[in-house]
């Protein structure tokens, strides 16, 4: 396969062109322009940010990206689909509550947003893949029913997949809750039976019979149950959660096979964003000092040569003393040499499988051509 070009340019900003008119001059020399967009839906997907949490991206940047659409003549939206943890964003209220207190109202990002798997996460496309790890992925129907994909990710560490990247936020992100869970495990969800009440919520919603309340508490049988998920969104006590199972290396295939389910058949475009590097996820309700000072902003149509270039450019960058990684590379100092900085961060993850993967399935290539801007 040949390289794919990945386009970038830093952080640095001049009184005659702000970091919005970069964005934009970054998108356009990409070929942003290529893609048809007139009269098509574009689905942007973006991680709106957990409650609490400061690291994710400012919503300036999804304005350019949704202005740029418009003046395409394309019918641009954000989105994004409900986790299947507990937290601000487990169901579609809850979740476009907190993109709005983020700042991510139409009023300022100028389009809507759209949760991509519906009100309780269960409104989802079955998308076949043939994968060695995934049949058919469970992707939010929004997101399914756009003419046009997008990725807009913020890039950084992570405490699961190694950091989060493109194939993160499309893999993971799009996947419905049902989705979320097949990736994150073997689909079957279980009951805390300290938390759990009784009340027969998670029996009712089950088409196929899979949960039984046995002495005041649920138990789910899993030889019925089909992973949908459903469950989860009605429990009024969060009292049922997906089993966390699966290696990493799963975890990163199975990433991969959705993000090949949401890309392929249609016109893709991908922005990544190297600043405030945190640890984790965007979605902890906190966020820790960044790992390494900001890098710029990179653009590609190939998300796995965008994320090899992501963090082939991080590894590059020196580590912040106080933070996590600082702390870490301090405490086994004989085995930094040549170290993977989010590997150092989180040592019982890692990230170069999902890219194999991806580039195995022919999702893209991890081969680029990085042209600076």
């Amino acid at each position: 396969m040949e390289k794919a070009n990945v386009y970038f340019t830093t952080f640095k900003a001049t009184e005659h062109e702000n970091l919005l008119q970069k964005l934009h001059r970054l998108m356009k020399t990409a070929g942003f322009e290529q893609i048809d967009f007139a009269d098509k839906y574009a689905a942007i997907k973006i991680h709106f940010g957990e409650y609490g949490n400061l690291a994710f991206l400012r919503p300036n940047y999804a304005r350019v990206v949704a202005d740029y659409v418009k003046e395409l003549g394309g019918k641009p939206f954000l989105t994004d689909c409900n986790t299947l943890y507990v937290g601000s964003r487990k169901n579609a209220l809850d979740h476009l509550e907190t993109a709005y207190v983020n700042g991510f109202s139409p009023y300022q990002t100028g389009c809507h947003v759209i949760i991509g798997d519906g009100l309780k996460g269960t409104d989802e496309q079955l998308v076949p893949v043939n994968g060695e790890y995934v049949k058919e992925a469970k992707i939010g129907q929004a997101i399914m029913d756009a003419d046009i994909f997008i990725s807009l990710t913020h890039f950084k560490g992570h405490e699961m997949a190694g950091f989060g990247g493109a194939l993160k936020n499309i893999g993971m992100g799009c996947g419905s809750r049902a989705g979320k869970m097949e990736q994150h495990c073997e689909g079957k969800p279980s009951v805390d039976q300290t938390a759990c009440v009784g009340c027969g919520a998670c029996k009712r919603i089950c088409a196929h019979d899979a949960p039984c309340i046995a002495d005041g508490k649920a138990v789910i049988d899993h030889d019925k149950c089909v992973g949908c998920g459903r469950c989860l969104a009605v429990c009024p006590k969060n009292a049922i959660a997906a089993d966390f199972a699966d290696s990493i290396a799963m975890l990163n295939y199975k990433m991969a096979e959705y993000s090949l389910a949401v890309c392929k058949d249609r016109p893709c475009f991908h922005i990544s964003l190297i600043c405030d590097v945190s640890p984790n996820c965007d979605c902890h309700a906190e966020n820790d000092i960044p790992i390494i000072p900001d890098v710029g902003m990179l653009a590609s149509f190939d998300p796995v040569a965008l994320d090899q270039a992501c963090a082939d450019l991080c590894n590059q960058m020196p580590p912040v003393e106080a933070s996590i990684l600082g702390e870490n590379i301090r405490a086994h100092e004989e085995e930094h040499d040549e170290h993977d900085h989010f590997h150092m961060t989180h040592p019982d993850t890692e990230w170069r499988s999902c890219i194999e993967h991806a580039v195995k399935i022919g999702l893209g290539t991890d081969q680029y051509e990085l042209i600076k801007i």
